[in-house]
């Protein structure tokens, strides 16, 4: 039995009339009597009373065009999905994020971009810090991740989604506290509270360098466990923290939030993903974080 049998079934179905349905359909009227007997056969019954202007349906036929029906809607929704999926606008995508990236606004905008685009995928993300965003890479945990550069990707495709700068933030009633801009080596007597360098040994290391290069060392008075937290502690008098500007837009009582002015210190988001991946749906993902860092 073949689909085009079921069609044609259902033309004359519909029509009750051999003539009438070939013409529906664009063919002949001799063949698609001829398909309709073939079925017949097969089934092992007639579908059919014929009379001399018109047919009419057994109670077989009756019963078989319900069937008929259902079996080509599933095949065109099997089809359709199937479409949608070689087009990656269904199935799931799964996204990790490094902590401190959800905090910037395009990042929000490109996932509402990207769900409006594709409203059939499935989004779940996974949130870790970037250094350990790799190796779920790596085990295939994730899809693709956001993470916060500088940082050693190895082999993985960085593409990347915005540059930021970072800031300061210093404890209310700080002597910089009033200035529009402060320099590194204005803090080089504060204590210093820093993520744990695992989080991403690139982006610490570019921060102990960019104090070293203004004449000081910082002391390390304490390690937050996010990028994001060393807020809090800052409000809780422990020390001075350097941020990225995104997290700044949260305003946190008991703490200022100053530019610096070592041009040299900045950080970005990006995006990674395998370079063999051949996922349509990360492929468009990609696509579109490159558009955003177009604008």
């Amino acid at each position: 039995m073949e689909f085009r049998q079921l069609r044609y079934f259902l033309a004359v179905a519909e029509h009750l009339h051999f003539t009438v349905a070939a013409e529906r359909l664009g063919i002949a009227q001799p063949p698609l009597s001829q398909q309709i007997i073939k079925l017949e056969r097969e089934i092992g019954t007639k579908l059919f009373i014929r009379h001399p202007r018109r047919v009419e349906l057994t109670e077989a036929g009756a019963i078989f065009k319900e069937r008929a029906q259902r079996v080509l809607e599933d095949a065109n929704d099997a089809l359709e999905h199937v479409k949608m999926a070689a087009r990656g606008e269904s199935g799931q995508l799964t996204i990790g994020f490094a902590g401190s990236t959800v905090f910037h606004p395009t990042v929000a905008r490109l996932l509402r971009s990207f769900r409006e685009r594709y409203p059939g995928v499935k989004i779940r993300t996974e949130e870790s810090n970037s250094a350990a965003l790799l190796g779920k890479m790596a085990d295939a945990e994730v899809d693709c991740a956001m993470i916060r550069l500088p940082l050693d990707c190895g082999d993985l495709t960085v593409t990347p989604l915005v540059q930021e700068k970072m800031i300061a933030v210093l404890p209310s009633g700080h002597a910089m506290g009033r200035r529009r801009s402060v320099d590194l080596k204005q803090l080089a007597a504060d204590p210093f509270i820093l993520y744990p360098r695992a989080i991403n040994p690139e982006l610490y290391d570019a921060i102990i360098s960019a104090c070293r290069a203004v004449g000081f060392s910082p002391k390390i008075e304490m390690e937050s466990p996010q990028i994001s937290s060393g807020v809090n502690m800052v409000a809780a008098g422990f020390g001075v923290a350097i941020i990225p500007e995104s997290i700044g837009q949260f305003r946190s009582e008991g703490v200022t939030y100053q530019d610096i002015s070592n041009k040299d210190l900045g950080t970005a988001i990006a995006l990674i993903t395998r370079p063999r991946d051949k996922s349509v749906t990360v492929k468009n993902f990609t696509e579109l974080v490159r558009q955003f860092y177009r604008r």
